[in-house]
């Protein structure tokens, strides 16, 4: 880790090809920002996205990457840091690929409480297959699959993580920088599954949750007298659909890490003796 690195230092030189005012450009950069500020270089760095709008994201910043399969971001997020924990492992993805195919994913993950961050751009829409409802489009929202308005009310992701076990449960917005970069940061140091969920305005698709309709509706948690560390209190926020918070609404203090728990510490590329001969008979037969 170094305390010289600028969030320049994570851009890569690849143009991003999102639309103008496309949300996911803040989120990226507030991504860039906490990396470079929590004392990480793009050479410690692994950042693994899955399919969408923010699937990009892995070619625009420059660190290790992969850009996955659909809604299977974090099942590689966890393979990498069990298997090299003195990586930081950054997982981002969309509400398509996080709380649909991803779902299940997305559960096991929490519950495991794998120290990596997961930062989901949510834009409440498929952008990147041109405008479908997507697992959280608000209940009667009309797009090219549903004409009609969407039947189903929306996935509460928050709700989720909560009852999987989560220890960080945050919210953001791309639009506020400052405030997406301090969340971010506190996820990466966060002892666990740091879960940060943005709203990430789609300017194309969706003129419903737009930024003004954010920049109206948002309550910033710490204006309030929201307690992070009560279940209780975050519950209450997590299950009230009626507002929308930015904030930590869940952190449990005394989180203990997957691999903490289970003693997982070492790279195990580092091998002393060479993979077993059957590993290697088994790389070579699918080489």
């Amino acid at each position: 880790m170094s305390s010289d690195t600028h969030f320049t230092d994570f851009k890569s030189d690849k143009q991003p090809t999102w639309c103008p005012g496309c949300g996911d450009f803040g989120t990226m950069n507030g991504m860039m920002k906490a990396l470079a500020e929590t004392g990480n270089d793009p050479d410690n760095t692994f950042v693994v996205a899955g399919i969408g709008c923010s699937g990009k994201i892995g070619t625009y910043m420059h660190s290790y990457a992969l850009h996955g399969v659909h809604g299977r971001a974090l099942p590689v997020g966890t393979g990498v840091k069990l298997a090299n924990p003195d990586l930081e492992v950054m997982v981002a993805g969309g509400d398509g690929d996080g709380y649909s195919i991803g779902v299940g994913h997305f559960i096991h993950a929490v519950r495991r409480n794998i120290d990596i961050t997961y930062v989901v751009m949510d834009n409440r829409i498929y952008g990147l297959t041109k405008g479908q409802a997507s697992p959280t489009s608000r209940q009667g929202f009309e797009t090219s699959t549903s004409p009609d308005g969407t039947v189903e009310p929306p996935v509460n992701p928050q709700a989720l993580a909560l009852a999987a076990g989560g220890t960080f449960i945050a919210q953001s917005f791309s639009s506020d920088s400052q405030r997406h970069t301090e969340l971010v940061k506190q996820a990466i140091e966060h002892d666990g599954f740091g879960f940060v969920n943005v709203y990430s305005p789609c300017v194309t698709f969706n003129d419903v949750d737009t930024y003004d309709y954010f920049r109206d509706a948002i309550v910033n948690l710490d204006e309030t007298d929201h307690d992070p560390t009560n279940y209780q209190s975050a519950r209450d926020k997590i299950m009230d659909p009626s507002t929308e918070h930015i904030g930590i609404l869940y952190q449990n203090e005394e989180s203990v890490p997957f691999s903490d728990r289970e003693g997982i510490d070492a790279n195990m590329a580092d091998i002393p003796d060479g993979a077993p001969e059957r590993a290697d008979r088994l790389v070579r037969e699918f080489y």
